[in-house]
């Protein structure tokens, strides 16, 4: 019974596409004037958090490397725009203008993701996962232990919101009505730049990788090469939703470089599903959205947070997608 009405949705929503897109539009223009701050405040971390996802998506989804070390480029972001723009003693404070400070972001991450996909590209499987689990923990030691650049266990605080300056035109993004429409943006930037990656010829190759890496080499592919981009374009997507989080929180957390970091947007993919755009958004909405409600109702919401992946790694593996595509392969 069930399998059917998910059917007749499915149906109905591939027939109605251009309804669903004009109704998922105006819901999102309406939102932030419609729902409460709380409520508000939860939907831009679904939107930041489902560009991590996404972000790491292309990594695993579709290249087929299971990186734990995703949160070092998140952090990166974080801690790379709060030097640049806080108003903290121990930052530059250079400037809060997004046209100067997100260029920097993704020039400064994409280097490190050269440098570190250089190595860790070398090689696979378990061995892939420990080098850059690794490479995020020696991070996330040196922003706990360098206090004096990186402010230690507490931080850089101060980050301000980011403002748009071209000319004598500025735009701040202080509220959080206007930040919304800011990460919104971002959000659907991201999406259609990844969307046409994937799409590609770029994007079939890496999919080739993913399932036969070495027949992908003895049709003359220098696979190595396809990997790398996939890795630094990868770290910089995730830099701009690490980026984002800390404008909207004024603060860069060495957390945010953490192990457990990098495992939570894993856990979003894996209830998501991967190698699909829609599965990272989907998982990165209920694992931000159940937490913040499980526990207004119990102290024990990380149980219940367990069983759900569990559910979902036993009874559905391929996550929501696919439930909703009921058990189709993805093509």
């Amino acid at each position: 019974m069930i399998a059917i009405q998910l059917t007749n949705t499915r149906a109905w929503l591939e027939a109605h596409q251009r309804l669903v897109l004009a109704a998922a539009a105006i819901t999102a223009i309406a939102y932030p004037f419609v729902v409460k701050p709380y409520i508000l405040s939860l939907g831009i971390e679904v939107l930041i958090f489902a560009i991590f996802a996404m972000s790491l998506d292309l990594l695993l989804g579709y290249t087929g490397l299971p990186s734990f070390g995703h949160a070092a480029f998140f952090g990166l972001g974080a801690y790379i725009v709060a030097y640049m723009t806080s108003r903290n003693e121990l930052a530059l404070g250079l400037t809060d203008n997004l046209l100067l400070a997100l260029p920097v972001v993704l020039l400064a991450t994409a280097l490190v993701a050269v440098v570190v996909g250089f190595f860790a590209l070398r090689t696979s499987g378990i061995y892939f996962l420990m080098i850059t689990l690794a490479f995020a923990q020696m991070l996330f030691s040196i922003a706990i232990r360098w206090s004096s650049v990186t402010g230690g266990s507490d931080g850089l605080t101060g980050v301000p919101r980011p403002a748009l300056g071209l000319g004598g035109f500025t735009y701040a993004f202080e509220s959080r009505e206007s930040f919304y429409f800011l990460v919104l943006g971002l959000f659907l930037t991201v999406w259609l730049l990844l969307r046409r990656i994937v799409s590609s010829p770029f994007g079939m190759t890496l999919r080739g990788i993913r399932e036969n890496e070495q027949r992908m080499r003895a049709l003359g592919y220098n696979t190595f090469r396809y990997k790398t981009a996939a890795f630094v374009l990868a770290g910089m997507f995730a830099s701009v939703s690490g980026m984002l989080l800390a404008q909207y929180f004024w603060h860069a957390a060495p957390q945010n470089l953490y192990w457990a970091m990098s495992g939570q947007v894993l856990i979003m993919l894996v209830v998501g599903g991967t190698g699909t755009l829609t599965g990272p958004i989907l998982g990165a909405a209920l694992m931000r959205l159940l937490p913040n409600f499980a526990s207004t109702y119990t102290d024990r919401w990380q149980t219940l947070l367990g069983l759900v992946l569990i559910m979902f790694v036993l009874f559905a593996p391929k996550g929501i997608v696919g439930v909703l595509r009921g058990g189709r392969k993805q093509p």
